[in-house]
């Protein structure tokens, strides 16, 4: 099984021009402590509030006209699902969605505004209903990390930072759910900028990736254990396999952040750097503020990856 090159990431960054946003790396000089510097990458800025429009328009606009026919079926606590709704109305092709029946409202409302049809399962029968409902109705599976496409579109994150990025950027920080992000965004850039360091960043209580990074392969957490963190976005039992090859081949440090290092983020990069941001998308700018000695660097850059946040939640998060 082949890591992703770049010519799948350049063919990505062209499948997706002009759906995908081409978002900006910002510098934020109110997180400088004399020492360090950050920039964040802000993917909440996506068309569905999410870095997930990438990989899921790349995955459907490769499809052939008998694939497109068949409709398509993917599965998702909300950004992937949203991604996957949006790609497919723009390119007139049915879509089912999988939903745990636990995700945020306004992901599920999100999701139907995008013109999908949403199934909502147990958490625990998420991934499975997928594969069931492609054998009996003929969808195409979208799976939502474990594809060459989805992981080639979303490492465009890369290789914008890459081409964006200052001389001296040396860290770059990264969520971890399934590992599809990570693995795109980091083949990117140890491909074109071999120098700066890929860290991936994951709440503790949802810590899969890390402990599977250290033992040299894949573990499984048990969905009661992830589905404690406020990080919806990053309940994922486990890495890809495909993902996973990425991760030992070009990941250089996986760090954990705790729950309320993540709301406190929340609420920062709403007050401080104007951006909304969910918890999931929160957690690698939380590494930066409170993981320092684990990341090292002086010149970082973090993935705000997404910004579909309850606005109860973010009212409470600003409150505290």
């Amino acid at each position: 099984m082949e890591l992703v090159g770049l010519e799948e990431l350049r063919a990505a960054r062209q499948r997706i021009a002009g759906v995908a946003v081409r978002t900006p790396l910002v510098p934020a000089p109110w997180a400088g402590d004399g020492e360090r510097r950050l920039w964040l990458k802000p993917e909440n800025l996506q068309p569905t509030g999410a870095f997930k429009t990438r990989g899921a328009y790349n995955r459907l606009a490769a499809l052939s006209d008998e694939e497109r026919a068949r409709g398509v079926v993917a599965q998702s606590s909300g950004n992937h699902a949203q991604a996957v709704a949006y790609a497919a109305g723009l390119l007139g092709i049915k879509a089912l969605i999988v939903m745990p029946d636990t995700s945020p409202a306004v992901k599920v409302e999100g999701t139907r505004s995008f013109g999908a049809e949403v199934l909502l399962v147990p958490p625990a029968d998420r991934d499975t209903v997928p594969a069931e409902l492609a054998e009996r109705h003929g969808y195409v599976w979208v799976p939502p990390y474990d594809d060459r496409y989805i992981i080639a579109g979303q490492g465009t994150v890369g290789l914008e930072i890459a081409e964006d990025a200052p001389a001296e950027l040396d860290t770059v920080l990264v969520p971890v759910s399934g590992g599809g992000l990570i693995s795109g965004t980091a083949a990117a850039l140890k491909l074109t900028r071999p120098g700066i360091r890929v860290v991936g960043v994951e709440p503790e209580l949802a810590a899969d990736a890390q402990a599977s990074l250290r033992a040299g392969e894949r573990l499984t957490w048990p969905v009661a254990d992830t589905y404690r963190t406020i990080a919806d976005g990053l309940r994922t039992p486990s890495v890809g396999e495909l993902p996973f090859r990425h991760l030992t081949a070009y990941v250089d440090d996986i760090v954990t952040v705790t729950e309320d290092e993540i709301r406190a983020t929340v609420a920062l990069l709403a007050r401080r750097g104007r951006l909304v941001a969910e918890p999931s998308g929160a957690v690698a700018p939380a590494a930066y503020f409170h993981r320092a000695a684990e990341i090292g660097g002086q010149a970082v850059a973090a993935v705000v990856s997404g910004g579909n946040i309850d606005p109860a939640l973010l009212a409470e998060l600003l409150a505290a």
